[in-house]
């Protein structure tokens, strides 16, 4: 595997640094690889810009910034309008479909994938793990890291006594990034 950068993007309140942090402690504890992550908030916390910057590689990382993200996870249109431009040609983007509208500023070669994370959350009773079906659809559609890894990292990540919720987010949305690559695939 070689170095992959990703950048997720969103608004305070989204989770948008917990994927971050999911992503990298599947990498680095559960997955046997070198990961780094860098976050970043206005600040306003709940509702302004953050971003989270993660690093995954099978050797040490000599540099943790992400300039070029060869994966985008976009949880806002504000963040889609301030990373798309960022993304590696041949790059792949997960938006959440019920938010971003993607449109022709992506590089050349790139992929978008979007999902329902939003409405999927709240399906599942509680808006705010919509972070943790990103996650799910991260996991499903790259297969940078293993199933087992990021779901024991959801659970060491989310709070006492939501472990269940959570791990329900994180199936849904790693089904539907299996289902979805399935079909781009036939």
């Amino acid at each position: 595997m070689p170095k992959t950068e990703i950048r997720v993007g969103g608004l305070g309140g989204q989770g948008v640094i917990l994927c971050g942090i999911i992503i990298g402690k599947a990498a680095a504890l559960h997955d046997g690889k070198h990961a780094t992550l860098i976050q970043a908030f206005g600040p306003e916390a709940r509702g302004s810009a953050c971003s989270a910057q993660v690093t995954v590689d099978e050797s040490a990382i000599g540099y943790p910034y992400v300039k070029q993200p060869d994966i985008l996870i976009l949880m806002s249109p504000d963040a889609y309008k301030q990373f798309i431009k960022q993304l590696k040609p041949g790059g792949l983007v997960l938006y959440e479909s019920d938010l971003i509208k993607v449109g022709r500023e992506l590089p050349e070669g790139a992929k978008a994938l979007g999902i329902p994370a939003t409405r999927f959350a709240e399906e599942l009773g509680r808006r705010l793990v919509l972070n943790i079906v990103m996650t799910g659809f991260f996991a499903g559609t790259t297969e940078l890291l293993s199933y087992q890894a990021v779901e024991k990292a959801v659970v060491d990540s989310v709070p006492k006594g939501t472990e269940e919720l959570n791990l329900k987010a994180f199936k849904k949305g790693y089904e539907y990034g299996r289902q979805l690559v399935a079909a781009k695939s036939a």
